[in-house]
């Protein structure tokens, strides 16, 4: 079962998007969620993390302060609030587990700052 990040979207430098995806309630009890992203001619790489409890997070360091991720337990949904962003956040935006599992990579949701 894919999970799809939705929310993306074309922003000026500065400005804020907030991304969501919604898992089924087995993964979101038993995984901890991450959302990742893929610029062009980059590796995927992992953005932030949330625990299954919520009790604790994990930030990219070029992201730390501009990002929050936060999860919805009621809606089984997990989002990135996405703050003062900059031309290199430009991506694929995507949610998995975390560690992520290969069943679970959706399409992804496109995010593109202009300068």
């Amino acid at each position: 079962v894919q999970l799809q990040a939705s929310g993306g979207g074309l922003v000026h430098a500065g400005g804020s998007l907030r991304l969501s995806c919604t898992a089924s309630a087995h993964i979101f009890q038993v995984y901890n969620m991450g959302w990742y992203r893929q610029a062009p001619g980059k590796e995927r790489e992992l953005v932030a993390s949330i625990w299954k409890d919520g009790k604790n997070t994990y930030y990219a360091g070029d992201v730390r302060y501009r990002f929050t991720i936060s999860r919805d337990s009621a809606r089984n949904s997990v989002s990135l609030q996405m703050n003062s962003l900059k031309p290199e956040d430009t991506a694929v935006y995507y949610c998995n587990v975390q560690p992520p599992l290969g069943p679970y990579w959706g399409q992804g949701t496109q995010v593109t700052v202009s300068s």
